[in-house]
């Protein structure tokens, strides 16, 4: 990469860069990317809860990594918050995009929840949130946190829910 990397909020939503976004992803059959442009459209996800945010990573005017961060919608516990719709560009994995945008949702992650979840299909997946201090968290399974106190606790599980 020439250009160095910006780290945006994406809002308003992007919708054209993002549905580039969601044809690569959909190529490589992960389907969320593309859920995340139909559930824009509808109104379904707006990012816009306290605590919420859509991030994009640019190369220059390229928009080549998207990640965001909701409340957890299964847990019921409004201090977890959960990890949705990371992906990167094919073309721009193993650069340190992806560690630069789980970082900078885990920032602003920390000033609202005591903890992150993530659920993937995908060993790789698995074992690259685990390089970044994310503890195996059973299938269906919900953290039990004991406050916002000490550091944002990490969880991926593996299994989609």
């Amino acid at each position: 990469m020439s250009d160095p990397l910006d780290i945006r909020v994406l809002d308003p939503f992007p919708a054209a860069a993002v549905e580039s976004l969601a044809r690569e992803s959909t190529r490589e059959g992960f389907r969320f990317v593309r859920r995340l442009v139909d559930e824009q459209a509808s109104g379904e996800a707006r990012f816009d809860r306290p605590g919420e945010v859509l991030l994009g990573v640019f190369n220059g005017e390229e928009l080549v990594a998207i990640g965001g961060v909701t409340r957890d919608p299964y847990g019921g516990d409004a201090s977890v918050g959960r990890l949705r719709h990371v992906y990167v560009r094919a073309a721009h994995r193993r650069r340190g995009v992806g560690q630069a945008l789980i970082r900078a949702l885990e920032a602003h992650a920390r000033e609202h929840f005591a903890a992150l979840v993530l659920r993937t299909d995908t060993g790789a997946a698995a074992r690259f949130y685990a390089a970044l201090g994310y503890r195996a968290l059973a299938a269906g399974g919900t953290p039990r946190i004991g406050g916002r106190s000490g550091p944002l606790e990490k969880h991926v599980c593996l299994g989609m829910r």
